[in-house]
């Protein structure tokens, strides 16, 4: 990569999803599994497909509550002509003929029992019961493995588990699974400028390094949050070459085709940069690339679009890295109030604050622009509930549209 680009700026700005598909491509999933208790598997990856060892429920079990009884002693009975059955312990020994046993919704069917009566079709008179209804074999019973065959397959290597899914597994017998290490991801803010505290003129708090970092956790991965490195060659690959045991490398800042946007050459000069500038609003100037078997995403310095990017780049790698795949954003269906502005064949992210309006009835949400330019205005993303994203193709939104906001932030 020559230094002529500092002069020449971006002559070609790849599409987004061409990027991104550059960018997967040279990403590999990492492979290291271990074993955790079912408790500790919350947000985990599973390594390894999970079949059900035993059958929920175990046996067959009351649906109602009622009289266990053998459905052939009950044909022929009805509102006028009831069968007569005797009451007993099915605790003692299993229900016999002319029998029939108290059960309870949930509990085991007795041996011997093959239906329930329904408590409202019976009448107890002493040691007796009337039955009305005649039931058939089955009826009013779940049997074993209703809910969950033995053997049934529940999940697929790849899938990311829920509470609920822990719950499933706890149900069929199981203690412990085999998951996906969790990707460590390399977060390395730059810029000679940046400072932790009490900024004095011309400097700024470091703030990309600590976001990026805690998305990384949000997104299922460990954080290795380095201390801001200076706007220097030597400074810079060196900082890279310590991190490239990580899964992932990003850095924050110096991306673009300033006199102090190092990174770029600093990247080639170790490895390859895969693509530099993509059509994309904020933050056109990321560069992702690789160094030996690590990939590298360079993010731009603007706290807007670093996270655009990092969510738009970075959160796909770290997800393959990881074993899976990254699922799109949980959206909401809103109608926009204000016009949001674009670039016809730039994708363009435009921060939105949601609120109801329970005047309206489809949708009931308001989705208003917090600002549809400023990539270095921190607060349009931090104050909003999400992101409209505007395609390539179209020159803006107009007011009155209906769009689908994504919530990028939403826990994963």
């Amino acid at each position: 990569m020559s230094h002529d680009r500092h002069e020449a700026g971006f002559k070609r700005r790849t599409r987004v999803d061409e990027a991104l598909a550059t960018l997967l491509d040279a990403v590999e999933p990492h492979g290291r599994t271990e074993t955790v208790p079912l408790a500790d598997a919350d947000g985990r990856v599973l390594a390894e497909p999970v079949d059900a060892p035993a059958p929920v429920p175990g046996y067959d079990r009351a649906a109602m509550d009622g009289y266990a009884v053998r459905a052939e002693d009950t044909f022929g009975a009805s509102d006028r002509s009831p069968n007569v059955l005797r009451t007993t312990d099915a605790d003692d020994r299993p229900v016999g003929r002319g029998e029939a046993a108290r059960v309870h919704t949930g509990s085991a069917l007795p041996d011997g029992a093959n239906a329930v009566v329904m408590i409202e079709q019976v009448e107890t008179v002493g040691d007796e019961v009337e039955t009305f209804d005649a039931v058939a074999n089955g009826e009013n019973v779940g049997p074993a493995g209703e809910d969950v065959a033995e053997g049934q397959r529940l999940y697929e290597a790849g899938e990311t588990l829920r509470p609920s899914d822990l719950g499933l597994c706890k149900s069929v017998g199981l203690d412990e699974l085999v998951v996906y290490d969790r990707p460590t991801v390399a977060v390395i803010p730059t810029g000679e400028e940046l400072v932790q505290a009490d900024p004095a003129p011309g400097e700024v708090i470091e703030t990309n390094g600590l976001t990026v970092s805690r998305l990384v956790e949000r997104w299922g991965g460990t954080p290795r949050y380095r201390a801001v490195v200076t706007d220097d060659e030597d400074a810079l690959a060196a900082a890279i070459e310590r991190d490239l045991d990580a899964d992932v490398v990003v850095t924050t800042g110096g991306s673009s085709v300033g006199e102090r946007d190092l990174l770029p050459e600093v990247v080639d000069g170790l490895g390859e940069v895969l693509v530099h500038g993509v059509a994309l609003k904020p933050g056109h100037p990321v560069c992702l690339g690789r160094v030996g078997d690590t990939p590298v995403v360079s993010l731009p310095g603007y706290p807007v679009a670093c996270i655009v990017n990092a969510a738009q780049f970075l959160r796909p790698a770290q997800k393959r890295v990881g074993g899976t795949s990254a699922a799109h954003p949980p959206t909401r269906r809103a109608r926009l109030d204000r016009k949001v502005a674009s670039e016809p064949g730039t994708r363009t992210f435009a921060r939105v604050k949601l609120s109801r309006d329970d005047s309206a009835d489809d949708p009931p949400f308001v989705a208003t622009p917090t600002r549809a330019s400023g990539s270095g205005v921190l607060s349009s993303v931090a104050l909003a509930d999400g992101w409209v994203v505007v395609p390539e193709p179209r020159e803006g939104l107009d007011a009155g549209d209906v769009v689908d906001v994504e919530l990028w932030e939403v826990t994963e």
